[in-house]
């Protein structure tokens, strides 16, 4: 069965500059980029195992309490929602620290063995082809930027007849896809199959309907005044982040 993975991650790092052995850091955002945000902790806990970061990742209502009470960094799952973040959370991000980290293609997902041999997005518009997009979080309005790309609207109006679910996010829409009701295929980021390569396979939208959406790191007020919280911030951006983002499907 599955286990959506918004749980909280529990991992250790110690930093050179100003930390001291038993802090804890505070890390809040989507679902989204939680595995390659966990797997860059994990790889700090390695090097520098005293200090503690907690990593929890879900929809905001989850943990929107919490971190206004203790967060250190805050990641998104697309520009738009920062934005929200800001709105819901006003004065809690240290916004000169926002900066756009990776990027990721949207992409097809398809069960496994690709029962109906779907090559492209051409192939969602056919009639009798079901399929499920997120409208919400960080992939508000995706399927309609991927569809009206190129000004098409017998397009739209093609992938708008076959969208039998829209999913509110990622997390219910991953419940759907392995429920008994699950649509033939499902229009979501790349690294979703890529973090649960056993339910899916990826069929690229191809160059004519991709597009990105960036992850945003930012540190808070509470965590510019903490020298782990920053190293941890500049470590996600460096190198060692990078190739650990690049493992789970993101780019810069």
């Amino acid at each position: 069965m599955y286990r959506a993975p918004y749980l909280v991650a529990l991992v250790s790092l110690l930093w050179t500059l100003g930390a001291s052995a038993g802090e804890v850091l505070h890390v809040y955002g989507p679902g989204g980029p939680f595995p390659a945000m966990q797997a860059a902790a994990e790889a700090c806990h390695q090097a520098h195992p005293d200090v503690e970061v907690q990593v929890v990742a879900g929809p905001l209502p989850k943990w929107r309490e919490q971190a206004l009470d203790n967060a250190d960094l805050i990641y998104s799952g697309s520009e738009n929602m920062m934005t929200d973040f800001l709105t819901n959370m006003p004065g809690l991000v240290d916004e000169k620290s926002i900066i756009p980290a990776y990027l990721r293609p949207a992409a097809i997902l398809v069960h496994p063995g690709n029962p109906l041999k779907i090559r492209d997005f051409e192939d969602l518009l056919k009639p009798g082809v079901s399929v499920m997009v997120v409208q919400g979080a960080g992939q508000t309005g995706l399927w309609e930027d991927i569809a009206g790309k190129n000004g098409n609207l017998d397009t739209l109006r093609k992938l708008r007849a076959n969208i039998v679910y829209y999913a509110p996010n990622s997390a219910d829409a991953l419940q759907r896809w392995t429920g008994k009701d699950a649509p033939d295929a499902w229009i979501i980021y790349n690294i979703w199959q890529i973090a649960h390569p056993k339910v899916a396979e990826i069929v690229p939208l191809g160059p004519r309907h991709v597009l990105y959406r960036d992850m945003d790191l930012s540190l808070t007020r509470r965590g510019q005044a903490k020298p782990a919280a920053r190293e941890f911030y500049h470590f996600v951006l460096g190198p060692q982040g990078k190739a650990i983002f690049t493992r789970f499907g993101w780019r810069d």
